[in-house]
């Protein structure tokens, strides 16, 4: 049976320092030029993202399987703490300027968290200490890979780096056979993940804000934002509704969907938050607005059903033609305003709809 494991009041102070972290990854979508948010920005802007994720996930999976609010745990998270200021500070589209202090920052993370899965196993038992030993050794592969990294200059250095972090992430996928035997604690984990969700819709509710600071309150900035108010309720209703009443937390599973699962929703949420603010502003092209927008919600949308449909009870589970449904709404809107210029308090309010019906039908 699935215990509730509380979440302690250490692992909600970490959290807000990703707030920061989080924050920092977002702007980076907001540079906007010729009409376009270039392809490079996009692309500093996901691999600034993942390893912010992954170090919080790291130590969330740790406190998931072996955390115990105590004395050497605390310290632990404590200097995890640091380093996390650390890379936050260094977060930029500027790589260059900032390296050293990224990497130190990273790097210290997952040390931390590898020298604590070495520290644990050796007071566990059978399939609890296996799986501690195989990520506490493991872990190594990709911390060394990444560290070669202060050895070479320009894009091989960035390169190194990024195939460590490729290792780290993707281990635990190929080590699957141990942690099916040490199966991570359900409830803590989709609590733990949704309030990083919370973190990712406050960008938006920071978003709509600056709507109506960059407008001086006019009545369309102020419709404008009602509207993307609506669009993130419509989110948080949707997603929320079914981490609290849809889904079995009493499901034994490695983890792996809620895991992966998640880097595409909060992704799509940081993409849904700078794009509050790029179509207000009118400064990108309206077909590229108009295809990031729809692409942050369609990633939002598959990211989630994906999620829970995997931890949704059975009788609850939702069938193939809401799936058509949704898809269907999102792509007949998008066709409208491919051909059609429509202003953008209209695609923000097309955007709201599709959330409404889709955590109305999604939470029944």
């Amino acid at each position: 049976m699935n215990i509730a494991k509380k979440v302690t009041w250490l692992e909600l102070f970490y959290d807000l320092l990703f707030v920061a972290a989080v924050s920092k990854a977002t702007h980076v979508l907001l540079h906007a030029d010729h009409g376009t948010v270039s392809l490079e920005y996009i692309i500093k802007f996901v691999l600034i993202f993942i390893p912010i994720w992954w170090a919080w996930v790291g130590q969330t999976l740790f406190n998931n399987r072996y955390g115990q609010d105590v004395f050497a745990h605390r310290i632990y998270m404590i200097l995890q703490l640091f380093f996390v200021l650390i890379m936050t500070f260094s977060l930029s589209p500027d790589f260059d300027r900032y390296y050293v202090p990224f990497f130190i920052g990273y790097i210290g993370s997952r040390v931390l968290t590898a020298l604590q899965y070495l520290a644990i196993h050796k007071g566990e038992e059978s399939h609890r200490a296996a799986t501690a030993r195989f990520l506490g050794t493991r872990f190594w592969i990709g911390i060394v890979i990444s560290s070669a990294s202060l050895f070479f200059d320009s894009w091989v250095r960035y390169l190194i780096l990024y195939a460590g972090i490729a290792i780290d992430v993707f281990l635990p996928v190929i080590g699957r056979r141990f942690l099916v035997h040490t199966p991570i604690n359900t409830h803590h984990l989709l609590e733990r993940f949704a309030l990083f969700t919370l973190i990712l819709l406050g960008e938006s509710v920071v978003s709509t804000l600056a709507v109506l600071q960059n407008s001086n309150g006019t009545w369309a900035s102020i419709l404008f934002a009602a509207l993307a108010f609506i669009l993130v309720i419509g989110i948080w209703w949707q997603y929320f509704e079914n981490i609290e009443r849809k889904v079995d937390k009493a499901l034994q599973t490695a983890g792996q969907t809620i895991i992966y699962g998640h880097l595409l929703v909060y992704l799509s949420l940081s993409t849904i938050a700078a794009s509050i603010q790029l179509l207000f502003l009118e400064q990108l092209d309206y077909h590229f607005i108009l295809v990031m927008v729809f692409l942050s919600v369609l990633l939002y949308f598959v990211s989630t059903t994906i999620i829970f449909h995997r931890y949704r009870h059975k009788h609850l589970q939702l069938r193939p033609v809401h799936l058509a449904l949704f898809l269907g709404i999102l792509g007949g809107f998008f066709v409208i305003d491919l051909f059609i210029v429509v202003p953008n308090y209209v695609i923000m309010a097309e955007m709201a709809l599709f959330f409404l019906v889709y955590a109305r039908l999604a939470t029944r």
